[in-house]
């Protein structure tokens, strides 16, 4: 279904959820608003089937309609790899299951904070620190890598903001053309963005990279960027 949650006036705005309206039309949403990504899902799934190998597990934390979880699934063709989706949206969770059948792929509906992931050889988070408190990424970041394999690889996905203000404000600008010339309009793009800025908090490439290492990861590397949207390889020990 095409999005149209914001287009019509709204005098009261909300903040944003991922309700059953958002689920409904998250593939044609996500596609119009993300610049790249239909590269970043496909790419996330093919670094972390390869570091599953046979019989590896992996968590998707964050996963809304598995799309990361069915692109590692596509990539590995293993029957004994296990992946995991989370997410605390119920509606998310629900249509998910009812859209991805794999004997391999299981789906929680659970808030990733509280999430184990003992032995766990890859975590996708994938667009979902910025949607965190600020105080609660270091903590999450800092137990998963106590809790995943000593081999675990993080891929973390973000929109991400620029220490200089006139960059900043140059990637913002360009990213609101772009998602008009995907065809929302100026008022749904004015409005989206009023619902995003309670809940939506960006930081920048230094301070995630900063923040990896923090948490006791050894190696960051930033595989994509795309104006204000980036990827992160990030290795729990040195490879």
């Amino acid at each position: 279904m095409r999005d149209q949650v914001y287009s019509e006036p709204q005098g009261h705005i909300v903040d944003f959820a991922f309700d059953s309206t958002v689920a409904g039309v998250f593939p044609d949403m996500i596609r119009r608003s993300v610049p790249g990504y239909e590269t970043m899902v496909p790419m996330t799934g093919l670094i972390a089937a390869r570091h599953l190998g046979d019989n590896g597990t992996a968590y998707d934390l964050g996963c809304s309609l598995g799309a990361t979880s069915a692109a590692i699934l596509r990539a590995n063709p293993s029957p004994d790899i296990r992946v995991v989706g989370v997410d605390n949206a119920q509606a998310m969770v629900d249509q998910a299951k009812t859209m991805l059948d794999d004997p391999r792929l299981t789906f929680r509906y659970e808030d990733i904070r509280n999430t184990r992931v003992h032995g766990a050889r890859v975590v996708v988070l994938n667009l979902v620190l910025q949607f965190l408190p600020p105080t609660d990424r270091l903590p999450l970041l800092t137990r998963l890598g106590s809790e995943m394999a000593p081999d675990g690889l993080l891929l973390v996905s973000e929109k991400v903001t620029h220490s200089d203000p006139h960059l900043a404000d140059y990637y913002v600008s360009t990213h609101e053309a772009w998602k008009q010339a995907n065809g929302y309009s100026a008022l749904e793009v004015s409005q989206k963005r009023t619902a995003l800025e309670n809940v939506m908090r960006i930081d920048t490439e230094a301070t995630h990279i900063q923040r990896f290492k923090d948490a006791g990861f050894k190696r960051v590397i930033q595989w994509y960027r795309c104006m204000n949207w980036a990827s992160f390889i990030v290795h729990l020990n040195s490879p």
